[in-house]
């Protein structure tokens, strides 16, 4: 049946002429947790990614291998599923349609990739989606300190001018909101987990700048950190201020911004084939950041060793939202502790198997014994970001479920002993997490690892370890490690840590950020090497070492256990 959302929007086709709509995940900044989440409203898919269209008489969900299950599920018969790696849009749908489009949500770059140009696409102005204009969140913007950050906005400032005398560019427009954050050192709580200050921004090579946000979050806030060059401009004027702003050269970023923009900026500017540069500087962390990154990560794993100790010793029966709602117990006993980094996944049976699964009330399942309980989450700290997933078993498994979590420990381990001197691209690393599931017919339809902000997004680019990642891994990169495996219908597992990529004497090696054990009673000890034994060793030496002292005596006593 059909819902009444599209069928309202279906209404609206004749009045736009047009043969279908194009619905994004995100909104006008780009963000991965967007506000409003038009494609939710309309297809009820509340997946991180994600792209719908709808036309006179059918529509289609486009997701990628993390959410084919739950997009099914969620979305009903009201779509067509696709896997968007295996098919774009221009492959399955008929050509020449007209399709409307909202240009302040796209990009040149997504509409060619999504439609090439086979369709005549139509801008439509008018938010064909929601009634009321995006959700303004008043919160109060505020900066980090240069102890927290490990370099001044002043510093970062110097360095991306530098890069545009270097290519001969007079100005930068910075869309992305998190790259923002990123050169002034600033925060806001614009998402709901992460610290994003929703803004954009124009730096010019004189140094002047520009930041369009709503003026209520900032007031004095650039007067009393004397960065008295920032001029502040309503967000709602941007398209006023474009219109009239003049440079012969300027970079825009061409992951986030829309079409809207660039036509207005195209008119009278001469666009520069760079990119925004802030991405990569942005994804190499400094001294000072990795440090923070390793204290919040001993919190967190002190928490997290806290919560797996009580699941394992809990009489009564749980569910997946109880322990769900433990885990953020124990995290917000830390005073540097804000918020979840993401949705936590705590995920029992059948419901592991949904790689991006979100328990809610009807979902909800008792973990039982013979469940594989799969475990997601991660915490927001005042300087560092973390992400860690865990699998365990309450009762005993059989010796297949054993082995394929071996499978995914002996890739884990691969990754994490990888020699970076010699595999120069990610995409090879991806292959080592691979290489054992393979070798029994098996493998996981998602990335292997993704790059991780410093108290920013947990899901940063431009790093990643996936199959079509030819990318070189640099000193500073923090990345995550996760393989896995999924039985529909039955179970899922995954095996995370976050790592950074960590240069001494000469060599290059991942180093482990999380502190939590990997569960010894899923493991099978025949299949693991005394390379791998000893790995497992040591890591777990080096957890006791750091989280020790948080711990009371049986908590010690039950780490100590898992050895």
């Amino acid at each position: 049946m059909i819902s009444a959302k599209i069928k309202k929007l279906r209404r609206k086709f004749n009045i736009y002429n047009i043969d279908g709509y194009v619905v994004p995940k995100n909104d006008s900044y780009f963000n991965e947790y967007s506000s409003p989440d038009r494609l939710k409203l309309i297809s009820n898919f509340n997946g991180s990614a994600g792209l719908a269209i709808i036309l006179k008489n059918r529509n289609y969900l486009f997701v990628d291998g993390r959410y084919t299950i739950q997009a099914k599920s969620q979305s009903g018969s009201n779509f067509d599923v696709v896997e968007i790696h295996k098919k774009l849009p221009w492959k399955v749908l008929k050509h020449r349609i007209k399709i409307g489009y909202n240009p302040y949500c796209f990009t040149s770059f997504s509409l060619a990739r999504y439609f090439k140009n086979y369709f005549k696409l139509i801008p439509i102005y008018d938010d064909l989606i929601i009634k009321k204009k995006e959700r303004k969140v008043n919160n109060k913007f505020y900066f980090i300190e240069d102890h927290i950050s490990g370099e001044s906005s002043k510093s970062k400032i110097k360095r991306v001018l530098k890069y545009l005398r270097d290519n001969k560019s007079d100005s930068l427009f910075i869309t992305a909101p998190e790259n923002v954050a990123w050169l002034l050192n600033l925060r806001g709580k614009d998402n709901p987990h992460s610290p994003i200050p929703n803004c954009r921004l124009i730096l010019k090579n004189n140094g002047e700048i520009y930041l369009f946000t709503n003026k209520s979050k900032v007031q004095n806030l650039f007067i009393k950190k004397n960065l008295i060059k920032v001029k502040v401009i309503d967000e709602n004027k941007i398209n006023i201020f474009l219109k009239s702003f003049t440079c012969k050269k300027i970079i825009i970023d061409q992951l986030s911004c829309s079409l809207a923009y660039k036509n207005i900026i195209k008119k009278k500017i001469n666009i520069s084939s760079k990119n925004d540069p802030i991405y990569n500087m942005k994804s190499i962390k400094n001294d000072i950041e990795i440090n923070n990154f390793k204290k919040s990560h001993i919190f967190d794993g002190a928490a997290v060793i806290k919560f797996l100790y009580w699941i394992n010793n809990c009489k009564k029966k749980l569910t997946e939202l109880d322990a769900e709602k433990k885990l953020n117990f124990f995290r917000k006993k830390n005073k540097n502790y804000l918020f979840p980094s993401f949705n936590t996944i705590s995920a029992s049976g059948p419901n592991g198997a949904i790689i991006h699964y979100k328990a809610n009330k009807s979902s909800n399942r008792i973990i039982k014994k013979n469940d594989i309980y799969l475990c997601d989450s991660g915490g927001q700290y005042k300087y560092g970001t973390t992400d860690i997933t865990r699998t365990i078993t309450l009762g005993k498994q059989t010796k297949k479920i054993k082995n394929i979590f071996t499978y995914v420990l002996k890739g884990h381990i691969a990754v994490a002993n990888s020699n970076l001197k010699k595999l120069k691209s990610a995409h090879l690393i991806d292959s080592l997490a691979r290489k054992f599931l393979k070798k029994n017919g098996l493998d996981y339809p998602h990335g292997t690892g993704h790059g991780v902000g410093y108290f920013l997004n947990v899901h940063e680019g431009p790093i990643a370890i996936s199959k079509g990642y030819k990318i070189s891994l640099k000193p500073g990169h923090v990345l995550s490690n996760e393989p896995g495996f999924y039985k529909k219908g039955k179970f899922g597992i995954r095996i995370e840590n976050m790592i950074y990529v960590k240069q001494t004497n000469g060599k290059v090696f991942f180093e482990n950020l999380t502190m939590v054990p990997i569960h010894k009673e899923l493991i099978n000890f025949n299949l693991l090497d005394r390379k791998e034994k000893n790995y497992l060793l040591n890591y777990n030496l080096r957890i006791y070492s750091n989280v020790e002292k948080y711990l009371n005596y049986k908590e010690k006593f039950w780490l100590l256990s898992q050895f």
